[in-house]
């Protein structure tokens, strides 16, 4: 089948933060007291990122506050791995309102070098869609960096209320898109979500591993029609 449309995931793929995960952390808790190492952040965040579920709500019931409440119990969770306890509810309530309304702006995040070439190339005669797990920021942080004009769409996982590698997201991708999987490609940057889980689904897949394999390979193999060989080498 040809190549109709191409579903984009968006942090690590579009976009990055601008500051270090851990060095915003390090710089908000400290304006509530709390001195903690940026490093020290950082390990925590990973380590809990990689040991909380992704939200899951029944089908049709995404959660009414966006997600909202996940992001705060995983952010209090980082600090209590760092601290070695739990942050006192009001100053958690503090710290994470401040972290969440930072990452609500466009300033905090930046876009990756190769991204705006490839998406003018690609939307010429392409479908574009965002396929990402984010909540509705995401929508202010692409359009404040001028990208919402190359996407038909926006799907996030907090409105779905599944997360990639969830089908129900894949799913919604294709609904939105009205193609078949075969028509479709994912393009992203984690293994075990965008690549096993877009494969899954029927849907071709594109690992983003810069610097060998960015938006500009991506947009090489496309024209050259070598959608058989859209993956990492090392998958």
């Amino acid at each position: 089948m040809p190549l109709h449309t191409l579903f984009f995931d968006a942090a690590g793929t579009l976009i990055r933060p601008a500051v270090s995960v851990g060095l915003t952390y390090a710089q908000h808790a400290l304006r509530h007291g709390i001195p903690a190492e940026p490093e020290a952040i950082m390990q925590a965040f990973r380590t809990v990122w990689k040991q909380t579920s992704p939200p899951l709500h029944p089908e049709g019931q995404p959660a009414e506050d966006d997600d909202r409440g996940w992001w705060r119990r995983l952010v209090g969770d980082v600090f209590g791995l760092v601290l070695g306890a739990p942050l006192q509810e009001g100053t958690l309530d503090d710290l994470f309102d401040g972290l969440y309304s930072h990452y609500a702006r466009a300033e905090a995040w930046s876009v990756f070098d190769d991204v705006l070439p490839a998406l003018e190339d690609l939307a010429q005669d392409h479908r574009l869609l965002v396929l990402s797990n984010f909540d509705r920021r995401l929508h202010s942080i692409l359009g404040g960096h001028d990208l919402l004009r190359f996407f038909d769409e926006v799907i996030i996982s907090s409105e779905v209320g599944a997360a990639k590698p969830h089908p129900r997201m894949f799913e919604a991708a294709l609904a939105a898109a009205g193609c078949q999987p075969g028509q479709a490609l994912h393009i992203g940057d984690d293994v075990r979500c965008d690549i096993a889980g877009a494969q899954s689904h029927g849907i071709q897949a594109f690992q983003v591993k810069r610097p060998e394999n960015d938006l500009g390979v991506l947009v090489q193999k496309v024209r050259l029609g070598a959608y058989s060989g859209l993956r990492s080498p090392d998958l």
